[in-house]
């Protein structure tokens, strides 16, 4: 095992190298976009200290030490050297500053998120046990206004108000999960991106689909909801094979 020792002078170190995992694993699922897209977990009570990724790095390369820990309400942050991503303040850091539920962000533009994000309707109707996770869990944002400085972050964070809901499908853009932890939002946006496929493929065949009642859809999210630390092993398993092969995330 990788030594996973906090460097000096470097707070919050396990919620770094969690950030530091799932930003190397969503770049092995290939739902990362280049350097953009950006994750936050907030640190503090009221959720407006947070850890970002910097500004222009690529996922495959995000260590631990290399997180950002910003404030959203200071004023000057973008007038700083290491600013970060005008849009990823935008949006981020209106999200912590309003909603402070949402300890943890991950925006990606995946792929079949994406897609279904970019159909005239992007509900995703519970077709399986995937599916059915978020049902009645997500809001749709129809309302894309342009690249997400902090007027477009404001728009979204105002959508993010009720603590049930923990996925935007964001229309024309892309996917934001929420969730308490890293790993809770890692393992939400995961499961968000396979369900998209499954329903995405499955509206290729062109045959009916099977849509299960509201009522089982609802069961199945609530027992989904209250699975015993599912998204704490899948983190786990996740480190597990970055220190057997010997990755720098934790660094």
């Amino acid at each position: 095992m990788l030594d996973h020792t906090n460097p000096a002078n470097l707070t919050h170190w396990a919620e770094r190298v969690d950030m530091a995992a799932a930003f190397r694993w969503t770049e092995r699922l290939d739902m990362h976009e280049g350097v953009a897209n950006h994750f936050s977990l907030a640190v503090n009570d009221d959720g407006t200290r947070f850890l970002m990724n910097p500004n222009q790095m690529h996922f495959r390369r995000i260590k631990a030490s290399d997180l950002l820990l910003l404030d959203a309400n200071d004023p000057t942050t973008m007038d700083q050297p290491n600013a970060p991503d005008p849009t990823a303040w935008g949006l981020h850091g209106s999200i912590h500053r309003l909603c402070p539920h949402a300890r943890c962000v991950m925006h990606v533009h995946s792929i079949h998120a994406t897609v279904l994000a970019s159909l005239a309707d992007s509900r995703l109707p519970p077709i399986d046990q995937n599916c059915a996770t978020f049902f009645n869990r997500y809001v749709i944002d129809d309302g894309y206004g342009g690249l997400a400085f902090e007027e477009e972050g404001t728009r979204c964070a105002a959508m993010l108000s009720d603590p049930k809901i923990k996925v935007m499908i964001m229309g024309n853009h892309g996917v934001l999960v929420i969730g308490d932890s890293a790993a809770d939002a890692f393992n939400r946006l995961y499961y968000f991106e396979r369900a998209a496929e499954t329903y995405i493929r499955a509206l290729q065949t062109g045959q009916p689909l099977r849509v299960l009642s509201d009522e089982i859809a609802e069961k199945t999210a609530q027992e989904l909801d209250a699975y015993p630390e599912q998204a704490e092993a899948h983190m786990s398993e996740i480190k597990a094979i970055l220190d057997e092969e010997g990755s720098s995330y934790a660094g």
